[in-house]
């Protein structure tokens, strides 16, 4: 007589709208063990019980052969009495309970369903909305947890009896598909002008004459809208920028395919991946020399923002336009992501020419992921769309919920509780009325998503960030002032798993400092609950305050004053440089964003900026990689460690008025910061005894600086901490807040 066992195995992690019921069933029945599986508040949990053999089976299957768009990260086993099962079954959901399930992230159409969508004799030819367990909207349809069709915007559109029989046929790649529809059942797609009324004929194919005759279509994706144009027509790119406000900023651009992008860019295999991955981000990479994009589309940049078709509706335009497009966010410029239908139509009317649009609502609005290869890895630079609300683990636990409110620029917040910390997606610059809606909605979605009821809430030091006055508006809470530059270094730490301590190198724009100056080139010590400034680049005046941002001129007479007054930026500033360069009363800074400013105007490449490190983005585009040359500066300390920016500079006007080539200069000055970072490290190590260095803040989103930095730390022995998942901007703040509230708590 076969000896029967029964377990009781409960699954945590991304195991809710990914196929992983109908996955157990279809191992379950394989093997001949029977008992049943249903979501839960907390992920899935199965009754299993057979054969000895075949129970063992079940259970190594169940990780090794789980569905792609999974991920586990907790299997619980206990054992018990046979239940005398007859059958293996599919149980209702259970919504009881405290919510700690996880919510997968939007995911590209699959392979799968893109031959549906082509093949003329299926009942899904060309339709939008095509999906199945293995692709499709996720977390933008969401309101709610268990994952079921009633708690997303799916649930006003009822199954017809093909999709049901799909739906409930365990042998179906739609089993248990929450989004599953066809043309029949499902939401549909409509043309409308730019005074909402609604077009004759294909949606998709007048879309295309539109945009073939050079108009501008906003396209309602999956966590918002887009503005398109053909990405070869100049006027129509043009159009595009003027109408939007957007001087300046590149556009990205999505190609139909491999084939298609690699006319754009150079595209390696790494590349490749991430173009065809399932979270389709937009891929910053080299540009080609005369690849067919407009100008306007990226103004005198050397790479593109690139993607690939990650909804059908994206492929089914691509497909027939037979070019690629510019596809930027739906937005006048640096406001929020349009999402809702009316929304759109107001904001975006004197915009768009016409609407391709639907009528599956979006819950949560979540602009395209950007991410770029730096000194051989990967790193997010803006994390929305694809990657979240996917959680990250903290190497120290959270014993009490925490909610991180970030900074005020690239808005991020984070929730977390245990080991998961939740950064939400990109949401913009917190000045914006939109934005901040969206950031306090978000807040309280998150809560309701995950069931976290946050204890500590965690804020920058900085008093006017809108960020810290909704923190400390919250009312019965903890409240954890974390100092901008530690709270860079703790997200590097985060990202990296790693508690410290360190070398932290904060280098970025601006950051409120505990002396009362503005901090932003900074060198401490630090771990995951607090941080010693060791040093920092020599501090300057910031003429004008706000004002030193926006027109970088007036960093390049601060750092200069009365020297080299026959250079061009001095005189086409004459009528105001001298005042300037006094500087009366202005704020000093460390400020390694505004270096690079100052730079930038003396080169002439940007004296006034339309979007925030336009200055510094435009240098790095300008400096000549193959330049080995190095500018010096002084290291004195420590005790404190100081950089003398000022000798950078000045290397660089000497240069400059000696006829010395632009982008010579530019690279010399990379280099020479590089080297400045490097030998600060090495006189901080013989201070502190520590041999790693954590590198954070948006300076290193500078590819040539990151590498330079990288190369030469390794050189001088020491272990290299950079950003991977979360962006060394300010959107990965909020998870540096969380790493350290959770730290001290």
């Amino acid at each position: 007589m076969t000896t029967l066992k029964r377990v009781d195995v409960h699954v945590e992690g991304i195991v809710q709208g990914v196929g992983f019921r109908p996955f157990v069933y279809s191992l379950a029945n394989r093997l001949g063990l029977t008992g049943r599986v249903h979501n839960d508040a907390n992920g899935v949990h199965i009754e299993v019980e057979g054969a000895h053999t075949g129970v063992a089976e079940f259970l190594t299957a169940l990780e090794r052969d789980a569905p792609a768009l999974s991920e586990i990260e907790r299997v619980t086993v206990v054992s018990g009495e046979p239940a005398g099962h007859s059958e293996f079954t599919i149980a209702a959901s259970d919504p009881s309970g405290t919510r700690h399930a996880l919510v997968s992230a939007d995911s590209a159409t699959c392979d799968a369903c893109l031959r549906e969508l082509a093949d003329p004799a299926d009942r899904r030819h060309r339709y939008p909305f095509i999906n199945c367990t293995e692709c499709g909207p996720r977390f933008t349809i969401v309101r709610g947890v268990p994952y079921d069709r009633l708690l997303t915007t799916m649930a006003g559109f009822g199954m017809c009896d093909d999709c049901a029989r799909e739906y409930h046929d365990p042998g179906d790649r739609r089993f248990h598909a929450q989004p599953t529809c066809c043309p029949a059942c499902g939401p549909r797609l409509r043309l409308r002008d730019a005074r909402g009324t609604e077009l004759c004929g294909d949606p998709i194919s007048c879309a295309v004459t539109l945009l073939r005759a050079g108009r501008v279509v906003a396209v309602k994706g999956l966590g918002g809208f887009h503005l398109a144009v053909a990405a070869a027509d100049e006027r129509a790119a043009a159009t595009l920028r003027a109408r939007k406000h957007r001087e300046d900023k590149p556009f990205a651009v999505m190609a139909a395919d491999l084939a298609q992008a690699r006319r754009l860019c150079e595209i390696d295999d790494a590349a490749a991946a991430l173009l065809t991955g399932r979270a389709r981000p937009i891929v910053l990479l080299p540009r080609r020399a005369g690849a067919p994009v407009a100008t306007s589309v990226a103004l005198g940049n050397r790479s593109l923002g690139l993607m690939l078709p990650y909804t059908a509706l994206h492929h089914l335009l691509l497909a027939e336009l037979a070019e690629p497009l510019v596809l930027t966010s739906g937005n006048v410029s640096d406001e929020p992501i349009a999402y809702e239908d009316a929304d759109a139509l107001t904001r975006l009317g004197g915009i768009a020419d016409a609407f391709l649009i639907h009528d599956r609502a979006i819950h949560t609005r979540a602009d395209d992921s950007v991410v770029r290869r730096m000194s051989g890895e990967v790193t997010v630079l803006r994390r929305a769309r694809g990657y979240a609300p996917e959680p990250l683990v903290l190497r120290r636990p959270a014993p009490r919920p925490v909610l991180a409110c970030g900074a005020d620029l690239r808005s991020t917040f984070c929730l977390a509780q245990g080991r998961r910390a939740f950064v939400s997606q990109h949401l913009g610059d917190l000045d914006k009325h939109d934005t901040l809606r969206s950031f306090v909605e978000g807040i309280d979605h998150y809560c309701g998503l995950f069931g976290i009821r946050p204890e500590i809430v965690a804020h920058d030091l900085r008093p006017g960030y809108l960020s810290t006055r909704h923190a400390l508006e919250i009312q019965g809470v903890e409240h954890v002032g974390v100092q901008h530059h530690h709270a860079h270094i703790a997200s590097c730490l985060a990202d990296n798993g790693e508690s410290g301590p360190v070398i932290g190198v904060a280098f970025d724009g601006l950051g409120h400092g505990t002396d009362g100056t503005l901090w932003g080139g900074e060198f401490l010590r630090a771990d995951l609950t607090g941080f010693e400034r060791l040093g920092h680049l020599a501090c300057v005046p910031m003429p004008g305050g706000p004002a030193a941002i926006r027109q970088p001129w007036r960093m390049a007479a601060a750092y200069l004053r009365d020297d080299h007054p026959d250079l061009d930026v001095a005189r086409r500033h004459a009528d105001h440089w001298a005042d300037v360069a006094a500087a009366p009363g202005s704020p000093l800074t460390s400020s390694a964003g505004r270096l690079f400013d100052a730079v930038s105007a003396l080169l002439g490449v940007r004296d006034t900026i339309t979007y925030e490190g336009q200055a510094a983005i435009e240098l790095e585009q300008r400096a000549d990689p193959a330049e080995t040359g190095v500018y010096p500066a002084a290291v004195t300390g420590p005790g404190p460690l100081l950089v003398q920016g000022g000798d950078l500079v000045r290397a660089v006007a000497e240069d400059l008025a000696a006829g010395t080539d632009p982008g010579v200069i530019a690279g010399r000055f990379h280099n020479g910061v590089a080297a400045a970072i490097t030998r600060a490290c090495v006189t901080l190590r013989q201070a502190t005894g520590l041999t790693a260095v954590a590198l954070s803040g948006g300076v290193f989103q500078n590819v040539l600086l990151l590498e330079r930095t990288v190369e030469r730390l390794r050189a001088a022995g020491f272990r290299v901490l950079r950003h991977v998942r979360v962006p060394p901007n300010d959107g990965g703040i909020s998870l540096g807040q969380a790493a350290v509230a959770a730290a001290r708590s």
